[in-house]
């Protein structure tokens, strides 16, 4: 089977709290607007040429590529944030990269190191950047919370 090479791309993020880590990553899945399809993760290479596009409602059950950070936690008052960026290459014949980040720190600081792993990962293959899209998703942990920001890939 060949999969066809995604064409668009949008950010999704979000949080919440569950029952278990696995329960409130499920929901913070669900506020970022993912939560009932499958997701296909995948490595972190934006195709040549892919736009971004507004977030869109998916098909229930739709095998859904996506480069994405996640963390949980059961520190009730920690602090944790997920992360993506998305550095867009001035050539648009060129592959853009996504970094993705998660943490236990407040969303700029975890946002902000994506972003430089980013930049970084396209100074090592020596492209030029654009500009760099990012989102994040920071919690204040109640029980048992969970941060997701993903880059979902679409045609």
């Amino acid at each position: 089977m060949i999969v066809a090479t995604p064409t668009r791309y949008f950010l999704a993020h979000g949080s919440a709290e569950g029952v278990t880590e696995l329960n409130a990553f499920d929901a913070a899945l669900l506020r970022a607007g993912v939560g009932d399809t499958n997701l296909v993760r995948v490595s972190s290479i934006l195709p040549p040429g892919c736009e971004e596009m507004e977030p869109l409602p998916l098909p229930p059950g739709a095998l859904v590529p996506v480069a994405y950070a996640s963390v949980t936690s059961s520190v009730p008052g920690e602090v944790i944030t997920a992360a993506v960026a998305v550095a867009i290459p001035e050539d648009e014949a060129r592959p853009g990269l996504i970094m993705e980040h998660h943490g236990r720190a407040p969303r700029a600081r975890v946002e902000e190191e994506a972003r430089r792993m980013a930049e970084a990962g396209m100074a090592h293959r020596g492209t030029m950047v654009r500009e760099i899209r990012s989102a994040a998703a920071e919690h204040v942990v109640m029980n048992t919370g969970a941060a997701f920001a993903g880059v979902i890939l679409w045609n």
